[in-house]
């Protein structure tokens, strides 16, 4: 049986096109510092007219392939994870199989995960799964996290965002996984939807969502907890984790979320919390659970006691989400891209704890055990080859008029056939594919913008 199995690469890809959330904030007319300070957020990347989640997923696919010179006849799993409606029937896993096919490998398992957020997750357990188990083939898997997250204009739109994130999935893993500590809660709620399919936009409950998000941590993390003391023989503990790595719709909520952790510890009466920060939980002791998700006062105390321990264990992970936005099922796996990138030289034979969410409503904790690894291979590697600092520096800031411009013109143009794009790719890197045209009867055209030569304005049809 293949043992530690796990993430053994990864990249990331988000547009060049974002918005700066302090801009964006006196454009809306909100007061200030609501985006930023209130929502916890610094910057938006967004799509414009020639990219979607299917140009984003070719485009970080590819990147995976060549950087880390994985040949595509090695993978036998391609699992996609999203909540972006291109099609109802056709998987956003057949488009990416263009790349596989032009190389002569069409045998290759798996469909796309949906469920809000939690699709990503879902695609990469999957794979883990197919890896751990009698019907694994010896080749790879490849996950594949990718969204479009975009809201109508109103108080929700600032926490949009837009990213792609490939894993590809083997044994000996540089990133494995601990497959036993893992708990999970499921339940069915209307917290974030989308119901009209005539439009991309969610009907959102905000503040049932952020209580739905905090239950479900609560549930995860009891379960969590107890199996490791099933399996370890102790009490777990924030303690026995290095880093916490959660989905983060905006970063005020992961501060909230690990907060939510530290009390979670107290009420345990587990190691993390010392004698100051009990005296200071103390007078919340007695509140039941449905009061304690309320209450102002706790959330305020809690987040004061969680603050050390949050800028050691959880700050290292929030980069890309507080520079990019809601990523949607990529989200986590960006805060994870993010903790690679700042610690990578100090991460050998740590452990990282997950949590990932998904609306209406999916939920899982699990953990990770890293080590450096082999090169290409090791996670110094993943951190040059993701090279996330650059691609964060490169991009393009856009005014709030011509970002609103855009998303009305998306808005207009989400479900439509018959047009063609401006095909303007100036501000794509080279190597990135591009939509060029959706035509008559919806099918879909990309282009890839060629590594040394100028953007060509003549589409490529099926990408090659």
């Amino acid at each position: 049986m293949a043992k530690n199995v796990g993430i053994i690469a990864m990249d990331i890809y988000f547009p060049p096109t974002c918005v700066q959330q302090e801009v964006l904030e006196a454009h809306d007319g909100a007061s200030k510092g609501k985006y930023t300070i209130g929502l916890g957020q610094d910057c938006m990347a967004f799509c414009s007219e020639v990219e979607d989640v299917i140009s984003m997923s070719l485009t970080v696919v590819t990147s995976l392939l060549e950087k880390y010179g994985v040949d595509p006849k090695q993978i036998g799993r391609l699992e996609v994870g999203s909540e972006t409606v291109i099609d109802k029937s056709k998987s956003i896993k057949t488009f990416i199989m263009q790349i596989f096919e032009a190389c002569g490998n069409t045998d290759i398992e798996g469909v796309d995960s949906t469920n809000a957020c939690y699709g990503g997750t879902a695609a990469l357990f999957n794979c883990v799964n197919w890896v751990e188990s009698a019907s694994w083939d010896g080749r790879y898997g490849l996950v594949v996290c990718t969204d479009s997250a975009v809201y109508a204009e109103g108080p929700a739109r600032p926490t949009g965002g837009a990213a792609a994130i490939a894993m590809l999935i083997g044994p000996d893993a540089p990133i494995a996984f601990e497959s036993k500590l893992r708990g999970s809660h499921m339940a069915h709620v209307y917290d974030f939807y989308k119901p009209n399919l005539a439009s991309e936009y969610p009907v959102v409950d905000g503040k049932l969502s952020q209580t739905c998000y905090l239950m479900a941590l609560d549930a995860c993390y009891k379960y969590f907890c107890h199996k490791f003391e099933k399996l370890e023989g102790k009490q777990f503990s924030i303690n026995d984790a290095e880093y916490f790595v959660f989905h983060s719709p905006y970063n005020k909520l992961v501060q909230k979320s690990f907060a939510r952790l530290v009390f979670n510890d107290f009420t345990r009466n587990a190691s993390s919390v010392d004698e100051a920060g009990k005296e200071k939980l103390a007078p919340f002791a007695s509140l039941t659970g449905d009061e304690s998700y309320q209450n102002r006062d706790l959330e305020k105390a809690s987040q004061q006691v969680a603050k050390p321990l949050y800028d050691a264990k959880v700050q290292p992970t929030t980069l890309v989400p507080k520079q990019v936005g809601n990523m949607y099922t990529a989200s986590i796996y960006a805060a994870f891209a993010s903790l690679i990138h700042n610690k990578h030289s100090a991460l050998n034979d740590k452990r990282v704890i997950l949590f990932s969410y998904g609306s209406g409503l999916t939920a899982t904790m699990f953990s990770l055990r890293l080590r450096e690894g082999q090169h290409p291979f090791s996670l110094s590697n993943i951190a040059s080859i993701m090279n996330v600092g650059e691609k964060l520096k490169s991009r393009h800031e856009f005014p709030p008029e011509k970002f609103v411009e855009i998303m009305q013109l998306m808005e207009h143009r989400y479900g439509a056939k018959d047009f063609v794009t401006n095909k303007d790719c100036s501000l794509l890197a080279p190597g990135t594919y591009y939509l060029t045209e959706v035509d008559s009867m919806y099918r879909r055209f990309y282009a890839k913008k060629p590594k040394e030569a100028p953007c060509e304005n003549g589409a490529v049809a099926n990408g090659h």
